[in-house]
């Protein structure tokens, strides 16, 4: 299984739903909150290709966005297979 991080925030309720969907999914992922670490913003911001708002997830070496495109590639089903891939 691929390596997944989510950077996020806990007031951010877009990253609870994500986290929420990789949870229920039973993927374990790394999460870097931005709140508690400012530190790591900008290099989210890089990761993310100028990405400022949270979440940004990452999936082995894909970029896949926020919670709106965890859920679409979900619902396209292409999300497990980019998690095995």
């Amino acid at each position: 299984m691929q390596p997944v991080e989510i950077y996020s925030s806990p007031l951010c309720g877009f990253c609870h739903a994500a986290k929420r969907l990789l949870n229920q999914k039973g993927v374990e992922f790394t999460e870097i909150n931005v709140l508690t670490n400012p530190g790591r913003k900008p290099e989210m911001i890089e990761r993310a290709n100028g990405g400022r708002t949270v979440p940004q997830i990452f999936i082995g070496e894909t970029h896949v966005g926020g919670c709106d495109e965890l859920y679409a590639l979900e619902r396209a089903g292409k999300l497990d297979p980019l998690l095995e891939a």
